[in-house]
């Protein structure tokens, strides 16, 4: 009897209802995959996001490299006859609405920059930091979950260990009571089944202790997980979301103020092309095309009337006319206006004209001699530079003699000079036209004009030198000496005139670099020690040799730093003895 109690406080602990989470976890876990797939969702509308500014970062690049190229196609080219055109108002307007064509596609290209550093990079690794946040909520969720289901496992188990040791006590009980009640079973086997039913109640009282511990247990875990896990995995993803779509809609603003930002300057190149249009003056470039095509010439008079009524009159004026027209050397007299005032009506000469341009007009003549001039100023230097390199290669070898040798320059050296002195000639004699078309010498014929040359007279004075000296000659004999001496005084070189063949040279023969050289000079080409080359032309005493790399290159060298071997079955190849 005293078993009772216990017993019957084990069976109404049984039959309380047990509370099940399987529905509440599902629940939980749904949740969860719907979270999973909206904030993967999210994060596809963002890296659509990206993929459309990248696209339109691409587009900008692309317009801007289109203007560009746009606006150098029609640059004037420079040295030719289109930059000469753009003087005029109108088309320096078009020159400089060219240029702001150019910084108007450099706005684009900031755009693109912009939008690709500002946006697309940004929100690149925001979208990897974002994918690795994500990843890490869900995995506490999930951890959550199963840390859960395990706790409800293990109450699971101590509830069916509780069950099971109950039944057995109350098995052994009854067994007990069934023995105490029988007279025939001897007083040992009555307390055998004493002590059994005893030991089953104690191990039906562990089984109790160890449930209830694990359901208080389980409820506080539960509870944890229902009211303070759960609740922060899930506002931390909410958070996650609502950043992310913060993040997207400050990307919106920046990719609008991105284009508000180069506004200002765009608009300051469309004001810089309105302000060149607003320049444009009809005026201004119909006075220039006046100046630069005025003649100088005065529109001719009134032609006087000739009467052919007088036979007299009319003999005198066939005959003129017929002489004109024979020997073209008079001129048929309209009253006091000669034949050149009639330039309007005058065709031009398409053949060559004279050195001097004197059958242009006078100012056409001036800019003519002024071109000519200019033109010469710049041969000079250009000898003048080629001089000062060769001089001072020769001081080289004249310091460093195994790197060539000094007088092997000096040939060239004297052609230089020679020709800058003809170079100079010419320019006395095209400068002394020129002042006399600008009116600082008073006009001169043409046998003064002639004299007046110094090149030309320094051609002539050997020529009147032979003559003074034939006539001072008692037998009326000469000689050639001074002639020579003339002739000698500017030789013709066809040093310069070499580069200019249109057909390229055979290849002669074979060279190696002896030394480094560096071709500053026009016409000279670099080469490396060790170098091999082709020869295409030998030293012809002036100490340089021709060399080719390839169908581009080629060049001279001095003689002395190659190690020439000819092929002397080659044309034209010599043979050194």
């Amino acid at each position: 009897m005293e078993f009772s109690f216990a017993r019957r406080d084990i069976v109404r602990l049984l039959k309380q209802p047990s509370r099940s989470i399987c529905g509440i976890t599902d629940q939980t876990e749904d949740q969860f995959d719907n979270l999973e797939k909206h904030t993967q969702w999210g994060i596809d509308v963002l890296e659509k996001y990206i993929k459309f500014v990248k696209e339109r970062a691409e587009i900008e690049l692309s317009y801007a490299k289109q203007l560009r190229n746009l606006s150098k196609k029609y640059q004037p080219k420079k040295n030719s006859k289109e930059e000469e055109e753009y003087r005029y108002t109108s088309t320096k307007a078009f020159l400089a609405t060219l240029n702001e064509i150019n910084d108007y596609a450099g706005q684009h290209e900031v755009i693109s920059e912009n939008m690709t550093s500002l946006i697309t990079g940004e929100l690149t690794r925001y979208v990897q930091e974002l994918k690795q946040e994500r990843k890490s909520h869900f995995h506490d969720g999930r951890k959550a979950q199963q840390h859960i289901e395990t706790c409800w496992k293990q109450l699971e188990a101590s509830k069916r260990r509780f069950e099971r040791d109950c039944k057995e006590a109350d098995r052994a009980q009854q067994y007990f009571e069934k023995m105490d009640a029988d007279i025939n079973v001897t007083k040992a086997d009555v307390e055998k089944a004493r002590q059994q039913a005893q030991l089953r109640h104690q191990m039906a009282e562990d089984s109790k202790a160890e449930y209830s511990s694990t359901l208080q247990k389980f409820n506080s875990e539960q509870h944890d997980h229902y009211y303070t896990h759960i609740p922060n995995i899930f506002q931390k993803i909410q958070e996650m979301e609502e950043r992310r779509i913060v993040r997207i809609g400050e990307s919106m603003k920046t990719f609008a103020e991105v284009d508000r930002q180069v506004i200002p300057i765009i608009g300051k190149c469309l004001d810089e092309i309105t302000k060149a249009a607003e320049s444009v003056d009809h005026k201004s470039d119909s006075q220039m095309v006046i100046e630069a095509f005025k003649s100088g010439f005065e529109p001719p008079g009134d032609i006087d009337f000739e009467d052919f009524t007088q036979p007299m009159k009319r003999t005198i004026s066939e005959s003129s006319l017929s002489n004109s027209r024979g020997d073209g050397k008079s001129e048929p007299k309209f009253g006091s206006k000669s034949k050149g005032k009639l330039w309007p009506f005058i065709k031009k000469n398409k053949g060559a004209g004279p050195e001097d341009f004197s059958n242009l007009p006078p100012e056409q003549r001036r800019k003519k001699l002024q071109q000519k001039v200019d033109e010469l100023n710049r041969d000079i230097q250009k000898e003048m530079d080629q001089r000062d390199a060769l001089t001072k290669m020769k001081d080289v070898y004249i310091k460093n003699p195994q790197m060539g040798d000094a007088a092997s320059v000096d040939h060239r050296l004297a052609e230089l000079g020679q020709n800058i002195e003809k170079l100079r000639l010419e320019v006395q004699k095209f400068e002394g036209w020129l002042a006399e078309v600008e009116g600082r010498l008073p006009p001169r014929n043409e046998q003064a004009r002639r004299q007046s040359g110094l090149y030309e007279a320094q051609n002539t004075s050997a020529v009147n030198s032979c003559a003074q000296d034939r006539e001072s000659s008692p037998d009326g004999s000469y000689t050639e000496e001074q002639s020579q001496e003339t002739e000698m005084k500017v030789p013709a070189t066809d040093f310069d005139d070499e580069f200019d063949d249109e057909e390229p040279l055979p290849t002669i023969g074979t060279c190696k670099a002896l030394y480094t050289f560096e071709g500053q000079n026009e016409g000279t080409i670099s080469v490396a020690e060790g170098e091999m080359l082709y020869v295409i032309e030998e030293d012809k005493g002036d100490g340089w040799t021709r060399i080719r790399r390839n169908e581009d290159e080629e060049g001279y060298v001095p003689t002395s730093y190659v190690e020439v071997y000819l092929d002397k079955n080659a044309k034209g190849a010599m043979t050194y003895i």
